[in-house]
């Protein structure tokens, strides 16, 4: 389908813009950042925000750009194209999961401590929902925030979080009564130089292994009350619907890797000869592609569709749950599929469909699991 169907000449230069910066800046080092188990994110962030990547869609009077939803997804296309999925994940945290809340819900005060540095580069933000004993069902974590004059007291832990060891400030879900249903808890901003803020471990990870992930403690540690986005009570239902700028992002990702990690393999059984003839000779493997290639077509049609409508206003959570759904399993099945076409090489470390099959898995588990966004939808369809 051509682009100008949806993209201008001025989207066609965002997209070279953010295509060679990540040539340049990010894909060189991967394998270095792979091997360390984390990547500068400060650095890159910084050059990010310089370029403007970060804040897109923001309200330029914090740095933003106040660019539509389809400059936005040809942002997040291109973000496919890092050749391993721990950077686009860390970047995705800090424009999609843990910024939004503070631009819609957040106090001017919020936006000028926070936003606008996270815009410009200068600060590195988390999310951090998921606890141990917390993860799909979010309305059963136990970290609790006290208020105690102007400020709230926080404990608790928190597990799973990106960017966690590097994180300036994290945008946080914690309980604020106990009382029961959804209106008992509070968003706060946490910046991390403040007491009580502990990084209990760096965690090791089957996949996304440039990305760090850690597991925070909060031991007493005291935010002013003025940290607090929106109303206190309503914080669960904020981040019910930040959980759609997340889940979003990962759909573009996901078609955009999942096409270049078919094509990838295409050059390969094109050159591996088995019994006399190439390998993509087999029509089985050719049908498999095939098939694999036109669910993905599915994805972005759907994805675009999703675009038409945050353009238009209307609410596309059930469209959205329906995209993340999909790619979950599309990213489990066709990286494993193509995996499986690279024989004992596809199990070789030093091939790259052996991290991307790593990095993929993510997806059917990371921002609401396909089990959450069935259920999701199940409610949504009356069931």
């Amino acid at each position: 389908m051509a682009k100008d169907l949806y993209f201008t000449k001025e989207h066609e230069q965002v997209r070279r813009a953010v295509r060679d910066f990540i040539k340049k800046d990010i894909n060189p080092y991967v394998d270095e950042w792979e091997e360390k188990g984390i990547a500068p994110l400060h650095d890159i962030f910084k050059k990010m925000g310089e370029l403007g990547f970060l804040g897109i869609r923001y309200d330029p009077k914090y740095g933003g750009l106040g660019l539509d939803y389809w400059y936005e997804l040809v942002f997040l296309e291109e973000l496919g194209n890092i050749e391993c999925g721990g950077i686009p994940m860390a970047i995705g945290v800090q424009t999609n999961m843990a910024t939004p809340a503070i631009a819609q819900f957040g106090s001017d005060y919020l936006k000028e401590t926070y936003l606008a540095p996270a815009i410009a580069g200068d600060m590195v933000g988390s999310i951090a929902v998921t606890e141990p004993d917390a993860g799909s069902d979010v309305a059963a974590l136990k970290t609790f925030a006290k208020r105690d004059g102007d400020d709230y007291v926080i404990n608790g832990s928190k597990t799973f979080i990106t960017n966690g060891t590097q994180a300036d400030f994290l945008t946080l879900l914690a309980r604020t009564s106990d009382k029961p249903g959804y209106h008992c808890f509070g968003l706060f901003v946490v910046p991390t130089h403040l007491p009580g803020f502990v990084v209990s471990k760096k965690l090791d990870k089957l996949g996304m292994r440039s990305s760090d992930t850690a597991e925070l403690f909060f031991d007493n540690l005291r935010v002013p009350a003025e940290n607090l986005i929106g109303e206190e009570g309503e914080g669960f239902i904020y981040q019910m619907q930040q959980f759609q700028h997340e889940r979003f992002f990962t759909l573009p990702s996901t078609y955009v890797t999942m096409r270049k990690t078919i094509e990838m393999t295409i050059a390969y059984l094109k050159e591996r000869i088995v019994f006399g003839k190439p390998l993509i000779a087999k029509q089985v493997l050719r049908h498999r592609l095939v098939q694999w290639l036109t669910e993905l077509e599915g994805l972005k049609q759907l994805t675009y569709h999703i675009v038409r409508m945050k353009e238009a206003g209307q609410e596309a959570t059930r469209e959205i749950s329906m995209g993340k759904l999909l790619a979950g399993q599309l990213a489990s099945k066709i990286s494993d599929g193509c995996l499986q076409m690279y024989g004992g090489s596809g199990f070789m470390n030093e091939m790259p469909i052996s991290r991307i099959f790593r990095d993929s898995r993510l997806t059917a588990i990371g921002g609401g699991a396909n089990e959450v966004m069935c259920e999701v939808i199940a409610k949504m369809e009356g069931m």
